[in-house]
Formats: C-alpha cells, structure tokens, sequence
C-alpha cells in the first residue's frame, strides 16, 4: 500500500525528478548534445582534413602534371591553407587513360585523393581509338587555377612571316605542309592547331599531322627541318621564340600576351574565333562529402589570390585564370561540346 509524501520529504522526492529529467536532456536522446563532435555536427562546423592528402599527376615524374601539382601543393602548405600533410604521386599509363579508370571505379568517396588535368581527360573519355567511358562527368571539377595558350610556329628560316599566309596555302593544298606536335592524333596539340584552321575552311582531315613524344622532340623536328610548323603552347617555346630560333605567327588567346610574345597577334586580331582553352584544373572524387567540397572551394579561390601563387605562376609561364566549381563545371561542358565536334570531323570520334 502507497503511502503519501508530503512537507520536506516532498521537496527532496521532487528536486531528485528533477535532476533525473535535466540528466535524461544531457544523454544522447533528442533533448542536447553530449560531446563536441554532435555539436559540430549541429552547427554545421567541420574538421575536415583530418588525415594526409595525395594529389595525383597522371603523367610522368617532372612532366606538366607533376609540375602543377607540386606548385599547388607547395604553396598550400607554405601559406598553411592546408595543415594536413600533402604528397604528389605519378601515375602515368596511357596519356591518363590507366589513373582516370581506377580513380572513377575506386575512389568514388575518397576525400582525401585529388588530381590535376587538363583537356586531354575530356579527349580521352571521346576518342574513338583507345578512349576510355570515365570522363571529368565522373569526378568533382573543384577549380581551374590556371591555363596556357597555343601556338602556331614556324622555324626562322621559314618564308611564313604571318599566318593569313601560310593558312591560306593550306586551304588550296592541305597536303602541302607537315604540322609537328607533342601529342598524339585528336589530343591537344592537334586540335589546338585543327580547330582554327577548321574555322578558317582548311580541310582538317588533310592536314598531315606527325605526333612526336613530347613538346622536347616536337621542336627539334621543326628546328631540324622534319616539320613546317609546330602546334605548341606558349609556356613551352618563349625560350626559343627569345633566342630567335623560330617565328610565333599567332597564339590563341583573348588578348596578347607579355613579354617575349608582346608582338604576337592572336587568333582574333586575324579574324579567326577559335578559342581552346588549355587549362588545368584540380578534380575530386565524384562522391565527396559537402564539407570536403567546402573546404577546397574557399582555399583554392584563397591560393588564386595568393601573391606567393601568383609569382609560382609567372615563374612556370602560366596564365592566371581562375574558375570555381560551378564556373569551371560549365566551361567543361562547353569544351566537351567543341572537342566532341572535331573529333567526329577528323573521324576521330566515338
């Protein structure tokens, strides 16, 4: 049988209720957070990175990738945007054909694993010939830091003094001159060089294109009279076109550069709007977590705005042109559309 509490025995019963419902709101039910973790989590807060992060360059050590890579990794570390330990890993095979499979199968959720690119993904996910079904579709474009800008030479020895010039001997015969380039057919150096003069009514499927093993060897068949023009990128001939070796007759870009390029007319000047953008870029996996995005969305713009990236930039001969996520997720729908294009132009396409 209940007996009833009353006067102080009733007091002490109650503040005991009491102390019991305010513990039951610290527990881990719905009433409160018990650690630090849950109330991160509560606030959106996050202390992503936890652990070391790879940056990938799918090509050979001390090739572009891997250059670009160690100069971001550098200067994250260096202006302490990224407290984690960082490391750059080479991973060639196939012109990145090898890295880009295993990454878009593997590392789907991988926070930790990031890599540099340039069009030469997207050319690979299109070719008909040895193209691969993984594309930048299946990652996380993070941010274009940088791009470069290509060219159109010719020896100093050669009678092309302008390119209205030797485009137009090439729209009558084709044939008659052999382009040099340190890509294969249907990548980069190719279509740098295919897409204006396609604009400029030049039958791209005639023009004899030789690939040679690098930008290195493409220049040395030029120099040494195996080709008659050279399609490269600016970063790669400043020191010749300084030397007087060759004559740049035009670059690819939205205005003219600085420098030792200060009287190099671009392709617009001439009349001819091809612009191909040769970027490069940081890409994540496709999968990763929104605070890992976060993170590398607000200190990718902060290395763009960095005076130490900037002069890495003008050491290497790159040209400032930041995109963020979004900005760079659209302009790689954009080039997908051009490169798709000509491929299917040079019979080249799937």
């Amino acid at each position: 049988m209940l007996k009833a509490v009353t006067g102080k025995g009733f007091q002490v019963l109650l503040a005991g209720v009491l102390t019991l419902s305010l513990a039951a709101c610290g527990s881990t039910g719905t009433g409160g957070a018990v650690s630090t973790g849950a109330k991160k989590e509560q606030s959106g807060a996050s202390n992503y990175p936890t652990k070391p992060i790879v940056f990938v360059a799918p090509s050979g050590a001390g090739g572009a990738f891997d250059k670009a890579a160690r100069s971001v990794t550098k200067i994250l570390a260096e202006e302490k945007y990224v407290n984690q330990n960082m490391t750059v890993e080479v991973k060639p095979g196939g012109g990145g054909t090898v890295f880009m499979t295993d990454y878009a199968v593997n590392d789907t959720k991988n926070n930790y694993k990031f890599f540099v690119n340039s069009p030469s993904m997207l050319i690979n996910n299109l070719k008909k010939d040895g193209g691969i079904p993984y594309s930048y579709k299946d990652t996380t474009p993070l941010a274009q830091l940088f791009r470069d800008y290509g060219i159109v030479a010719v020896a100093a020895n050669s009678k092309y003094n302008d390119l209205k010039t030797l485009f137009n001997d090439l729209k009558a015969d084709p044939t008659k001159l052999t382009l040099a380039g340190g890509t294969g057919p249907g990548t980069v150096d190719h279509l740098t060089f295919i897409y204006p003069a396609s604009k400029y009514g030049i039958d791209p499927k005639k023009v004899k294109y030789v690939s040679y093993d690098g930008k290195a060897q493409s220049m040395t068949a030029l120099l040494g009279g195996n080709a008659d023009i050279l399609a490269s990128t600016a970063a790669e001939v400043g020191e010749f076109l300084e030397s007087g070796k060759i004559k740049v007759l035009a670059v690819n870009s939205p205005k003219r550069l600085s420098g030792v390029f200060k009287d190099v007319p671009t392709m617009k000047e001439l009349g001819i709007d091809a612009d191909f953008n040769i970027w490069r870029g940081v890409f994540g996996a496709k999968e990763m977590s929104a605070d890992a995005k976060k993170f590398w969305d607000e200190n990718l713009k902060k290395l763009s705005e960095s005076e130490k990236w900037k002069k890495e930039m003008a050491a290497n001969g790159w040209e400032a042109d930041y995109k963020d996520s979004a900005s760079f997720s659209k302009a790689l729908d954009e080039q997908n559309k051009i490169i798709q294009d000509l491929l299917k132009v040079l019979e080249m396409g799937k």
